[in-house]
């Protein structure tokens, strides 16, 4: 596991004061790219409105599966900052030597769900070694994140294979290419239960949970933030990614149903 360090913190926190005293008064507002995992999207983009109300920096925010943007972060996309929603995509830009490694951190934590149309009759399921998802399934697909490369896919295939259902629903599988291409599968009816967040679920009134994955059937959910060495806006991204361990950010990531694992002052 990653997790900030005392150097990343107080590199963090120089580079957020920096950001306030190198900009004089009347100066071009900074605007900072940031390349974000899907399933961020709603708490993100509330957090973003609050951050240029108080700097008047501006965010330009693209969502997509963390497999997706880490690709195109390898290939020469322009990101200031990247925040994935698994480990593996961020050692994979680490490891291409594409971020600052000092400035990494686990930001946030979530859990996986199981979950139906909201007009399902399906009532709660107890998610446990043994329990048939096959049967539920009958002739319907399973949509999920592409469990080969989408994070919530890969959580989700872990704890399938953990709790011996996976063989048996493998084949049943709609793989979407985002975990919000799967909650919508879900959300619109084409496929009676899904494998997403529990804060996608909480934002989509077109699905309901139906049941809950325990944590010990797959590697925690955790979604690290750092800066990529390509960045042109740096020093705004720096600080932008301070305020998003601030008490502000903190309340909104808490409200949309995420864990905040990393906490400023």
């Amino acid at each position: 596991m990653h997790r900030r360090s005392w150097l990343a913190g107080l590199a963090l926190v120089a580079a957020f004061n920096l950001a306030w005293v190198a900009a004089p008064a009347g100066a071009q507002a900074a605007k900072i790219t940031i390349f974000a995992a899907a399933s961020l999207k709603d708490a993100l983009d509330a957090i973003a409105g609050k951050w240029k109300a108080e700097t008047g920096n501006e965010t330009a925010i693209s969502y997509a599966a963390s497999s997706t943007l880490a690709k195109q972060i390898e290939n020469g996309a322009p990101a200031d900052l990247f925040i994935s929603a698994d480990l593996d995509w961020m050692d994979y830009v680490q490891q291409r030597s594409l971020i600052d490694t000092a400035s990494r951190s686990d930001l946030l934590g979530n859990k996986l769900v199981l979950i139906a149309p909201a007009d399902s009759k399906q009532g709660e399921v107890k998610i446990a070694p043994g329990f048939s998802l096959a049967k539920l399934l009958g002739d319907g697909k399973l949509a999920m994140g592409e469990p080969s490369s989408v994070p919530a896919g890969k959580y989700g295939k872990a704890a399938l294979t953990k709790l011996g259902a996976w063989g048996d629903v493998a084949a049943h599988v709609a793989a979407a290419e985002s975990v919000r291409a799967a909650l919508l599968l879900v959300a619109r009816g084409e496929a009676p239960f899904g494998i997403v967040y529990q804060t996608d679920a909480a934002v989509e009134k077109g699905v309901k949970i139906v049941g809950v994955f325990p944590d010990d059937t797959h590697p925690p959910i955790i979604y690290p933030v750092a800066l990529t060495k390509s960045g042109t806006a740096i020093t705004a991204a720096a600080a932008f990614a301070q305020y998003l361990r601030s008490s502000t950010a903190a309340a909104i990531f808490s409200t949309n149903g995420f864990t905040v694992l990393d906490k400023g002052k």
